[in-house]
């Protein structure tokens, strides 16, 4: 396919904190002697672009054409603009917002200073074939007239301002007078590798209308009753000049509206903008106004500049927004609480999913490694993100060093290297496509990261020390009643055991693609690591990981650093650290991402549910008993201000309910992503639980319910679907077996007395 070559943009001048610079308009008229028969656009709007045809609104969705870098990946989509267009004049219209390209809101993370910083610009082109078989041709160039928006400032982060009297009438459509309005210059052409977008498009999914409105000091607050993310469309009739102020928020505390808090930097020129929508009434009837460059993370929004008249529930409608992606799995149970655990898990989840998997979407809104890397397995038993997971890790590959460093967060223009990332950051360039594979069965993925992933192993073998071990980046996150970097598991604890990991994933990977060698290098990086960590992180006498709480004791029972012969009494130390915290969760996001599976694997899923769901805090059900409507970023908010109420990190606890309760576990050995293993736990508390999930060859159900005889199970695979049914110890089929050949029919549980 062959890109557009020239950039266009309205000037060079760029939109600062201080000096706004309105988003442009663009557009080209141009005249057909017939009706094309095929007609394509190709189009790449930096940062962002709203696109139109003979006035009207065809974009595939909000924030097109994707988040990305441009140093490093410039992305284009493609229209089929045929049904658009018409004998006799066209026009191509379009508006540029800032996005990544002038990212003014990002200076913690050093955008305000990227190399590729300038004023928004665009580059596309139309092919078509009219009716009698000739071609035509436009590209972007100084042709196209360009002219202020109505959109006065606009920001990812930040919000967005909006002048409606500002609107010209007609100006995308056939017809509109231009002769007033400016040529177009060329721009500079990014430095990125040109490609097509395939990841899903950012729309909203359904709308929420607000369930309260009270006064608030000089204003009104909306709450919304969830915290999700998205936009709100604005309807109001106004006088002309009305200024309407929207700030978006995620909490009220103590009756105060708590603002969005940038994170623990301060920078005082973010107060009076962030997650701020200000619009400026035209004055004649009803207006709607929807921003077009920007979104929020939020529960609440206070409207200031109405009055008591236009304060009414109408006024605001709350537009749930994320990549379109399908639901691939669920649970659900006779526990509520349970039940919202699974339902603010997929709430997170889908409102950090802006193209790439982000950490929150009131804040920061950036690619962080590590929580896509702890949440992408859950994230496929619930949703179908493969397809932008593997776009995404197109950009970490670009992101990565010659060296095989990788960032914290990616996109980046250079912040991550020095603080933010490490091996449980870094192990995302291997997990996305080790878990693509286990659940979708893509071997591509593997091939199109594999020499990433032998990149990052060199560069891996260069941080080992002379002790052996692991010891940079960040560690157990988030840690409850600590400070969030206060880890109890010491960094070269959780380090080396998560680099051991990436060694044992990246040669399985290699495996698979028959890299012999790479796999003999990943096996031995592996080997060396695990002897280091058993000789100077392991006290043998007590089978305890050095740390001595539920972290290390968890991951190094998941990780393989014990034998199979020595975990039974590693396990029985893990019990004890559990006992010690009064059955109470005492981990950050890595112990949390494993604690609970290596309590199934020995039997103990009670304790883990009892764990998750019990009201006392730290714990998940504590967070639900406090009002939570989505995962916050840690268990123990009474410790320091939480600030993020919408993280996806902690949500693995969905993929622990549907393959641990539900019972559903995919492709076991490895080797068949059509082959499952039926496993439920008979969870005392339950009375029934479903879990579903849609594998390749088709859906999964499993279903079970209690009753005064026992159990009824009941299992539906679809055709194609190999495996086996296993039961727990202590419960059999109502023959006496406790293990059956996969069939999709209802079964008769007893429990062994």
């Amino acid at each position: 396919m062959e890109f557009p070559m020239n950039f266009i943009a309205a000037g060079s001048k760029y939109c600062t904190l201080q000096d706004y610079v309105p988003a442009p308009y663009l557009r080209r008229s141009f005249a057909l002697n017939g009706q094309p028969k095929t007609a394509q656009l190709l189009i790449c709007g930096l940062g962002f672009y709203e696109l139109f045809i003979n006035g009207k609104k065809i974009t595939k969705g909000a924030l097109a054409p994707y988040i990305s870098a441009p140093d490093d990946l410039i992305y284009y989509d493609s229209y089929d603009v045929a049904p658009y267009l018409q004998e006799g004049e066209n026009v191509i219209g379009v508006i540029l917002g800032n996005g990544f390209q002038n990212a003014l809101g990002g200076k913690v993370w050093k955008f305000d200073t990227a190399r590729w910083r300038g004023a928004p610009q665009v580059a596309l082109r139309l092919d078509a074939v009219l009716s009698d078989g000739s071609e035509f041709c436009i590209e972007s160039d100084e042709s196209f007239k360009t002219a202020p928006s109505p959109i006065c400032f606009d920001d990812l982060r930040c919000g967005e301002h909006y002048d409606a009297r500002n609107e010209l009438a007609g100006w995308c459509a056939p017809g509109f007078d231009d002769s007033a309005w400016t040529d177009a210059i060329l721009a500079p052409k990014p430095r990125g590798e040109a490609i097509l977008c395939t990841a899903e498009p950012i729309v909203v999914t359904h709308e929420i209308k607000p369930v309260s409105v009270t006064k608030y000091k000089d204003g009104y607050l909306y709450d919304f009753g969830v915290n999700s993310a998205g936009l709100c469309r604005l309807k109001v009739t106004g006088t002309a000049g009305q200024k309407i102020v929207l700030d978006h928020t995620e909490e009220v505390k103590n009756g105060e509206l708590q603002p969005a808090p940038l994170c623990p930097h301060k920078h005082e020129y973010y107060d009076d903008c962030w997650q701020r929508d200000i619009y400026t009434c035209k004055g004649n009837g009803e207006e709607i106004y929807v921003p077009s460059f920007t979104y929020h993370g939020f529960r609440y929004v206070l409207v200031s500049g109405v009055s008591e008249a236009q304060a009414t529930p109408e006024l605001l409608t709350y537009l749930v927004m994320n990549s379109d992606l399908k639901e691939m799995g669920g649970f659900a149970c006779s526990d509520d609480v349970a039940n919202k655990l699974q339902e603010i898990t997929r709430r997170s989840d889908l409102a950090n999913f802006y193209y790439i998997p982000t950490d929150c979407p009131h804040r920061e809104k950036n690619g962080w490694t590590g929580d896509a890397a702890l949440s992408a397995e859950h994230m496929l038993l619930n949703l179908s993100v493969e397809k932008s997971l593997s776009e995404w890790l197109r950009g970490i590959r670009k992101a990565q060093s010659e060296s095989g460093m990788l960032p914290g967060i990616v996109p980046t223009s250079g912040w991550g290297f020095t603080w933010g990332n490490g091996p449980a950051w870094d192990c995302v360039l291997t997990y996305l496509p080790y878990y693509i594979y286990i659940y979708r069965g893509d071997k591509q993925v593997l091939q199109d990261n594999a020499a990433s992933i032998l990149r990052y192993l060199h560069f891996l073998s260069t941080k080992i020390e002379s002790d052996g071990l692991v010891r940079f980046g960040l560690g157990d996150w988030c840690p409850p009643k600590r400070p969030f970097s206060d880890y109890k598991s010491p960094i070269e604890v959780t380090d080396s055991i998560v680099s051991l990991d990436i060694c044992k994933k990246a040669a399985f990977i290699f495996s698979v693609l028959g890299q012999k060698e790479q796999e003999t290098f990943a096996n031995a990086l592996w080997a060396r690591l695990r002897g280091a960590i058993r000789e100077k992180l392991v006290d043998f006498a007590t089978m305890s990981v050095l740390g001595n709480c539920q972290t290390s004791q968890a991951m190094g029972i998941y990780y393989d650093v014990f034998d199979e012969g020595e975990k039974p009494e590693a396990f029985a130390r893990l019990l004890a650290y559990i006992a010690d915290t009064d059955g109470l969760i005492d981990t950050g996001i890595l112990g949390a991402r494993v604690i609970f599976h290596v309590l199934t694997a020995f039997g103990q899923s009670e304790l883990a549910y009892n764990m998750l769901t019990t009201d006392r805090g730290p714990s998940y059900g504590n967070t639900i008993a406090l009002g939570a409507t989505s995962l916050w970023e840690t268990l123990s908010p009474e410790v320091a201000y939480i600030y993020s109420l919408n993280h996806h990190f902690f949500g693995d606890i969905s993929s622990w309910l549907i393959q641990s309760v539900g019972g559903i576990r995919l492709n076991p050995n490895r080797n068949n992503v059509n082959e499952v293993h039926i496993r439920p736990s008979f969870i005392e508390k339950l009375s029934h639980a479903k879990a579903y999930h849609i594998a390749p060859a088709g859906k999964i159900c499993v279903q079970w319910q209690r009753d005064d005889a026992g159990i009824a199970l009941t299992v539906e695979v679809p055709e194609g679907c190999i495996g086996r049914i296993m039961l727990e110890n202590g419960f059999v089929f109502d023959n006496g077996v406790s293990v059956k050949p996969l069939d999709s029919k209802a079964y008769r549980i007893v429990k062994v007395r």
